[in-house]
């Protein structure tokens, strides 16, 4: 890799840090994330089961499909709603509200921050993959991740066709999510068969390539103003971030250095790549504080 001036810089590799403070600052995405889900889940347990609340009022009632937060602030799935309405049975509307302030953060957030950062499957998933990678499994087949967008258009058309909100009824999400709150039951049949799935089938079988409810995030994730920033004039093209990212599909490094950043809506924002890093290429940063890197400035590859 060249610097811009013709100037050789040699490629460094992510190196795991030999102190617990550095390895601790390697994970803290994945800390991060990990603290965000166990916590939205137990917000949501404490409130189903022990009567959890603030000043009197529910601290988190309901599930991911529709929830109330204090008691105030409705809450819905955007996804579900709009399988609902393709039904022809009209929401209520707080749950119109709801659906618009739930779809208004995750836009702004990046959508697919859901993905990483909420979602309860994802933690099966990941564990999925972490093992696969211990154990050095190799994927039996190729699947295009835009399988999911077919998937995403299948779920909405069964649900105009048959009356009811067809991914609902099959979500694997959903029904680890509802038997974490209310109790456990075989409905953890799919979430296992997921599991097995991701672990000796595909990897990142079902997030990466099939999720419907990944799908319509990367849709809005589009326009999400969190994003990786990219500076193209520091990196030496390793490789390491996309060995880690779960979505490789979004680390073209020549459209980041065009635009400044990974702008692909399959980002989850989980942070992997920026973490692993050797040369803090990648960043998070806000949309509106990214500035596309100059042709004329543009770093050439050796």
């Amino acid at each position: 890799m060249n610097d811009g001036q013709g100037v050789a810089r040699p490629i460094r590799h992510f190196q795991p840090p030999a102190t617990l403070a550095g390895r601790l600052h390697a994970l803290r995405f994945a800390i991060a994330r990990r603290v965000v889900q166990v916590a939205v889940l137990v917000m949501f347990v404490g409130t189903a089961r022990w009567g959890w609340n603030v000043a009197g009022r529910p601290l988190l009632a309901g599930d991911l499909s529709a929830s109330e937060l204090l008691g105030a602030i409705p809450m819905a799935d955007p996804f579900a709603v709009l399988q609902i309405v393709l039904t022809r049975h009209w929401p209520a509307t707080e749950v119109l509200v709801g659906a618009t302030l739930v779809l208004a953060f995750y836009a702004l957030a990046g959508g697919r921050v859901f993905c990483a950062w909420v979602c309860p499957l994802n933690i099966v998933t990941d564990t999925a993959n972490w093992l696969r990678a211990r154990a050095g499994i190799r994927d039996l087949f190729h699947l295009s991740h835009r399988v999911r967008y077919w998937v995403l258009a299948v779920a909405l058309a069964l649900s105009a066709a048959a009356g009811v909100a067809a991914f609902e009824w099959v979500s694997p999400i959903g029904i680890l999510h509802r038997e974490l709150i209310f109790g456990i039951g075989v409905g953890l049949i799919a979430v296992a068969g997921v599991f097995v799935f991701d672990l000796l089938v595909l990897r990142h079988g079902w997030c990466g390539h099939l999720c419907p409810l990944g799908a319509f995030w990367s849709v809005v994730g589009r326009v999400g103003q969190v994003r990786v920033r990219f500076d193209a004039a520091s990196c030496t093209r390793c490789g390491d971030c996309a060995k880690v990212c779960p979505e490789p599909s979004v680390l073209n490094l020549n459209d980041a250095a065009r635009r400044g950043m990974i702008a692909g809506g399959e980002c989850t924002d989980c942070g992997r790549c920026v973490a692993v890093c050797p040369e803090q290429s990648l960043a998070f940063d806000l949309r509106t504080r990214i500035r596309p890197m100059p042709a004329a400035a543009a770093p050439v590859q050796s």
